[in-house]
């Protein structure tokens, strides 16, 4: 498979990285606005390609797989370039802005029969299959609360301060966290309350979000773009508890009984990045001629996008081209 990437920033050096170890994917081309950029990345990782445009990348015939690693601001007008042109697409998360962005560029994609996913790359990776056989498996019981927190300083970064790029801590890092609730009690969320700390630029540095489903169960998520934490996830039963080791790529499982004694333990297998698995579903999807991956269709991110939209709407976070 040719993949290209569009956008040669920090995250698409890590695919880059990613795709050099794969043997079944060429480094076919990258796009920056900036053709010295294309140039410098397409040396420094192997690219066939470097391309001064979007426009250039969109319209090489022997590219199968975009991937999209431009600010999320930009994830919606760079699908639907790529779309419009025919091209399979992976972008990054979160997938647009808002829902109503993500319900178009999903309805364009359906029109011109290509594959797009989103790359949140916590549903692809292995330990997520093992998560699901621990809590099938009934070793903690009936599970009924969850807690999840992942946190980094990124005030220095530029993607997270800016309005215009849609920044904050919601759709960068707190999507992870909304994520791993989904992943473990599903979408029959009966209310959403969030609360958040804005930057004097009206965006949230650190959001603090419950959900409360239709059974009964709860989750308790946090995120904070001014400082650290451990990542953890943790997951409540009756019988014991599940503690994940970093809910952004899970580095390990651990299972502990009512008298908080070690009872099961998972390790996360060997992996390039961990990007490489979004890759190797885009690239099953192709075969079989799907239009979506099964790790992350379609309708999860609509709801995703729809349930930030509703966070957003209670903190009072407005992008720009919304208002």
């Amino acid at each position: 498979m040719k993949m290209g990437i569009l956008g040669a920033g920090n995250i698409a050096g890590t695919m880059a990285k990613t795709i050099r170890e794969m043997p079944q994917v060429q480094s076919w081309a990258v796009a920056s606005r900036s053709l010295e950029r294309a140039q410098a990345f397409a040396g420094e990782y192997g690219f066939a390609h470097a391309y001064g445009s979007y426009e250039e990348l969109v319209s090489d015939p022997e590219v199968d797989l975009i991937y999209v690693a431009t600010p999320h601001s930009h994830h919606y007008e760079h699908m639907k370039l790529c779309i419009a042109h025919g091209k399979n697409v992976l972008t990054e998360k979160s997938f647009t802005q808002n829902a109503a962005q993500a319900k178009e560029v999903l309805k364009m994609a359906e029109a011109k029969g290509v594959l797009v996913t989103e790359a949140i790359w916590t549903r692809y990776i292995p330990m997520r299959r093992t998560l699901d056989e621990v809590l099938e498996s009934g070793i903690i019981g009936t599970p009924h609360s969850l807690y999840a927190t992942l946190s980094y300083p990124l005030t220095h970064v530029k993607r997270m301060t800016e309005p215009a790029l849609a920044g904050g801590a919601l759709l960068d890092i707190g999507v992870y966290t909304l994520n791993f609730a989904s992943m473990v009690f599903g979408d029959s969320i009966r209310e959403v309350k969030a609360s958040a700390v804005l930057t004097d630029r009206g965006l949230d540095a650190a959001d603090s979000i419950t959900l409360i489903y239709e059974d009964g169960r709860m989750a308790v998520l946090h995120s904070d773009m001014r400082a650290g934490c451990n990542r953890e996830g943790a997951i409540y039963g009756d019988k014991g508890y599940i503690m994940v080791r970093n809910i952004n790529n899970c580095e390990g499982i651990c299972v502990y009984n009512l008298e908080h004694q070690m009872i099961a333990e998972y390790k996360t297998p060997e992996q390039i990045t961990g990007y490489e698995y979004e890759v190797e579903a885009c690239m099953r999807a192709l075969e079989n001629g799907k239009k979506e991956c099964p790790e992350m269709p379609h309708t999860e991110t609509i709801r995703m996008m729809e349930l930030m939209d509703n966070i957003r709407a209670q903190i009072g976070v407005v992008y720009p081209n919304e208002k």
